[in-house]
């Protein structure tokens, strides 16, 4: 699509239906991936260390008594299924295997050659790859998120022996390297001024999240298994596009935290494979509940002590440039549908049938409304960003 002379659909426009119809919210929205991906409300903030915060009555403890057995009894088809997925560590790819050697005396060379291969890479371009270093970097507010979740899956002790809190504590080990990376990269191109960068991290993780799971393993593993779908997606087209502009090292190192996250995806779709073989209707009634909420991106409260509406002009140029966009929200829920044959599914209450008609009919939904809001013609609109000094960005 022209970005020139396409609008984007507003919030309202992808607020999943339910009976009886939620209220439309108001307000404009910058892009799809902001309806799409956020569902917050912010307000600006009016005391120091106060971000944006999201404006909603949080759930939690959703999970009935009896369903924490059901974990309890998966703790050996996790060892045997997921925690197979994990690479020891002396296999894995550190940060530094991708980045100029400062023990070398070709380090000025290498960090040279870095800089003039960051030069012909567009602004655009570069918020995207920051914000999805941001994300990356509030890795914290993560572990922390799997860790609320009941029925026998957090990390009782911080050291627990159990197989869900060695895969948490061992997936946390393994995200932290991409943040790493990406954020030492930034920092010797000196095209990014790194200490907005460096205060957005600190207000993002100081904000959290609230990806509406209530504390709930059921939606918090539904949950992670559509985000990392979507951070292999982000990663992969920022591969694609450092590889157009002529930075192979840039796109290896993208696509390397795609394949990460691909991994990553594979057994947090299995987990939720499992809940659909062995609790079907529980697990098909919490899908629909999760995308009812809406999947919220974990970097929605992003702000970097500037602009309240930051997360929301980030994930306008994502959308612009292809790099994470409404069609592949769509596209995750009907990848997921099929990977856990949600159409197929026999013996359903009638709560049960009524969730999964819902989640199966909501992909194509969502794509005639992203459809109709491409149709529109709209204006070209610009923002400032304080990671790239304040120069102006197209949304």
């Amino acid at each position: 699509m022209s970005p020139m002379a396409t609008p984007l659909p507003s919030c309202s426009a992808f607020r999943a239906p339910s009976p009886p119809p939620l209220p439309a919210r108001t307000g404009r929205a910058f892009s799809p991936v902001v309806a799409t991906a956020s569902a917050a409300q912010v307000r600006t903030p009016k005391k120091p260390f106060a971000p944006p915060r999201e404006v909603h009555r949080p759930v939690t403890h959703s999970l009935p008594p009896q369903k924490r057995e059901i974990f309890e009894s998966l703790n050996s088809w996790a060892e045997d299924n997921i925690l197979v997925l994990l690479k020891p560590v002396e296999r894995s790819w550190q940060p530094q295997d991708y980045l100029p050697d400062a023990a070398s005396e070709g380090f000025h060379d290498e960090v040279r050659e870095l800089r003039e291969r960051a030069r012909e890479i567009p602004d655009d371009y570069f918020v995207c790859f920051v914000g999805d270093m941001i994300t990356e970097e509030a890795l914290p507010t993560y572990q922390t998120m799997l860790n609320t979740l009941d029925g026998g899956v957090r990390d009782e002790t911080g050291a627990s022996p159990t197989s869900w809190a060695i895969w948490t504590r061992a997936w946390t080990a393994e995200e932290n390297r991409h943040g790493d990376l990406m954020n030492k990269y930034l920092f010797l191109t000196g095209r990014v001024d790194m200490r907005q960068i460096e205060k957005t991290i600190q207000y993002l993780i100081g904000s959290g999240m609230d990806p509406k799971t209530e504390t709930n393993p059921y939606m918090g593993f539904i949950y992670t298994s559509f985000q990392e779908r979507a951070t292999f997606i982000s990663h992969g087209n920022t591969a694609r596009h450092a590889k157009r502009y002529g930075d192979a090292k840039l796109a290896q190192i993208c696509g390397t935290i795609a394949a990460d996250e691909k991994r990553h995806e594979s057994a947090y779709v299995r987990i939720v494979e499992k809940l659909f073989e062995v609790d079907p209707d529980y697990t098909v009634r919490c899908f629909a509940d999760m995308m009812r909420k809406k999947v919220a991106m974990p970097a929605h409260l992003m702000y970097d002590g500037r602009d309240d509406k930051l997360f929301a002009r980030f994930s306008a140029v994502a959308q612009r440039l292809g790099v994470y966009t409404a069609m592949d929200y769509a596209d995750i829920l009907e990848f997921l549908v099929r990977r856990w044959n949600v159409g197929e599914l026999t013996g359903l209450s009638g709560e049960g049938r009524r969730a999964q008609e819902f989640v199966c009919s909501l992909g194509p939904r969502f794509r005639r409304l992203e459809e109709r809001a491409q149709a529109r013609v709209k204006e070209a609109e610009f923002a400032q960003f304080s990671w790239i000094y304040g120069r102006q960005v197209q949304l």
